[in-house]
């Protein structure tokens, strides 16, 4: 079963990559595009990682990486010229389908979920499946022809630039940080300044940290393993929390410090982008009640449900 996964995510990750090295050709083709080489490359390493990086040695792969933060550091990656969408035919195409429109989204959420819990394929292998069933209905939907999807895709993906890239980086991050040994630091640390003992300083210094962490790596699963290690579990369930809900409730304290940080990308930086907002800011301002607000329910919730 473990290669079967293997195989299929191989194949997923493969089908990704196709789409940015479509990116890396299109931005090359945009004679619009003042740095439309460097945009090129920045697409078509990013489509070499996805295709081959588990093929290449650590060296190349990490070399590569580089390469394409330089790119973004100097500037070299741009939108570009995009093709416009057809308001008409977006509207007309709207109210002939009314409220089936959210259907593919729907069934995204729905079947990654139900092949995630009642198959052995795991969550991943899940999102995949769900994303390419939903595509399909989406287009049944829609009626659009093999050359919409293409351009449609590559309006949501070229649109997104160097933004694209964070959440795996930011995911490795925490992979290199947990291996460093950063929650063994950061427990001698905290115990250095708290006394452990106290339920109520664990659960709120264990979530506050979850959510400034988060915010500092961008990524609450990167933030999980060093900030469980180092505080969750000596301050928390050391002390008789149970392990289940702290570990619930200390990563959706992390969510909260999600919708506080640029640098979760997926979340705060693509919205602007796609919507091309003046204020860079302006989805984290929105955000930013709510979040505090659920990280003291979350603290709340933890001091009275773990013990």
């Amino acid at each position: 079963m473990d290669t079967l996964i293997n195989n299929i995510l191989l194949a997923f990750y493969i089908l990704i990559g196709l789409f940015f090295l479509a990116a890396a050709i299109e931005s090359w083709r945009d004679q619009s595009n003042p740095v439309r080489w460097g945009t090129g490359l920045f697409w078509l390493l990013f489509a070499i990682l996805f295709c081959c990086g588990q093929w290449l040695s650590n060296t190349i792969n990490g070399a590569i990486i580089i390469i394409i933060a330089l790119l973004s550091l100097f500037k070299q990656v741009r939108v570009g010229h995009i093709r416009d969408l057809d308001e008409k035919v977006a509207q007309q195409t709207v109210k002939r389908i009314g409220n089936w429109i959210f259907l593919p989204s729907i069934l995204l959420a729905v079947l990654a979920l139900l092949i995630a819990q009642f198959t052995d394929l795991g969550g991943q292998v899940g999102i995949g499946v769900a994303a390419i069933v939903s595509l399909i209905c989406a287009q049944i939907l829609t009626k659009a022809n093999v050359k919409v999807v293409y351009e449609d895709t590559q309006r949501m993906v070229r649109s997104v630039g160097s933004a694209g890239i964070l959440p795996q980086l930011l995911a490795t991050l925490g992979v290199v940080f947990t291996a460093s040994g950063v929650g063994q630091v950061t427990a001698k640390a905290i115990s250095g300044l708290f006394p452990i003992g106290n339920h109520l300083l664990g659960v709120t210094l264990y979530c506050v940290a979850m959510a400034l962490f988060t915010a500092i790596m961008g990524n609450a699963f990167a933030a999980f393993a060093v900030i469980t290690a180092g505080i969750g579990i000596p301050f928390v369930v050391a002390q008789g929390g149970s392990p289940v809900v702290v570990a619930a409730l200390g990563m959706t304290s992390g969510y909260c410090g999600t919708l506080l940080t640029p640098m979760a990308a997926n979340f705060n930086t693509l919205p602007v982008a796609l919507m091309e907002m003046k204020d860079q800011l302006g989805v984290i301002k929105q955000q930013f009640p709510i979040a505090i607000s659920m990280l003291l329910i979350q603290i709340i919730l933890m001091y009275f449900l773990a013990f």
